[in-house]
């Protein structure tokens, strides 16, 4: 799976940076869920004075999804020949 990173200011000048955001194509069954939670997952991060600088989504996602949904989305595939 491929992931993506997002590195923003938030309202008080501190950098953040948000890793493990998961690259689904838009036909996915988990596009619509991931955006939304991505969303709401930025805005409070943005909103807020922070104590860390680098967040994982994965571990965000961890907590707020159900254990089948994010054991579907984050399995990992694994390729022949280490290709």
């Amino acid at each position: 799976m491929l992931y993506k990173s997002l590195e923003f200011k938030n309202v008080f000048g501190q950098k953040i940076k948000v890793f493990e955001i998961p690259v689904l194509e838009k036909d996915n069954c988990y596009y619509f869920m991931i955006h939304v939670r991505l969303q709401i997952f930025i805005s409070f991060l943005y909103n807020k004075p922070q104590e860390k600088s680098c967040y994982s989504y994965r571990e965000y996602s961890k907590r707020k999804m159900s254990w089948p949904d994010y054991q579907d989305l984050f399995r990992m595939k694994e390729f022949k020949n280490n290709a």
